[in-house]
């Protein structure tokens, strides 16, 4: 793994941060600079991760994109059979199917609007049939109106004479 920095074990000489810098300057020439420079390396080997984290993002980045890039082509490709298939094979047999579903459909519309025609037809040659019925009734009716009518009257006649038939005999 490269760039594994100072934070390796083996290596005693770290090269200061810029902020070690800074504390070091004070502390030059002075009996604490030794102690100064152990917690420095302490810290960096410790608690400064960047040269390690460094070291793996370059070596994730180099292993994905290799990969990757593979991987991606193989995607690419598999993609561009799986079109041309389907542009090849899949599309022409849907459209075939969708013209037939189409025509289906052409001929069950055509059939329900026959069927619609005849029942209309049927329809007014009931209507036509049942006024001829009512009118025939209603003649009926009239000739049976005037039949009663008439029989009315020959009773109400023949009561009449009966009746005076009757005031003949009653007058004795």
């Amino acid at each position: 793994m490269s760039g594994a920095g100072p934070a390796s074990p083996g290596r005693s000489e770290a090269a200061p941060l810029p902020s070690d810098r800074k504390r070091e300057a004070p502390a030059a020439g002075s009996p604490i600079q030794p102690i100064i420079k152990d917690v420095g390396e302490i810290y960096s080997r410790l608690l400064d991760h960047r040269p390690v984290i460094q070291g793996e993002i370059r070596y994730f980045v180099k292993e994905f994109e290799e990969k990757r890039g593979l991987r991606e082509l193989r995607v690419l490709e598999n993609l561009k059979n799986t079109i041309f298939e389907t542009n090849e094979h899949v599309l022409p047999k849907l459209q075939a199917a969708n013209d037939m579903i189409h025509r289906l459909h052409e001929k069950e519309h055509e059939e329900r609007k026959l069927q619609a025609d005849k029942l209309m037809v049927r329809e007014e040659k009931h209507t036509a049939h049942w006024e001829e019925f009512m009118k025939e009734q209603q003649n009926k009716q009239a000739e049976v109106d005037e039949e009663h009518r008439k029989a009315m009257e020959r009773l109400k006649e023949q009561y009449s004479e009966m009746e005076k038939e009757l005031a003949k005999y009653v007058s004795f």
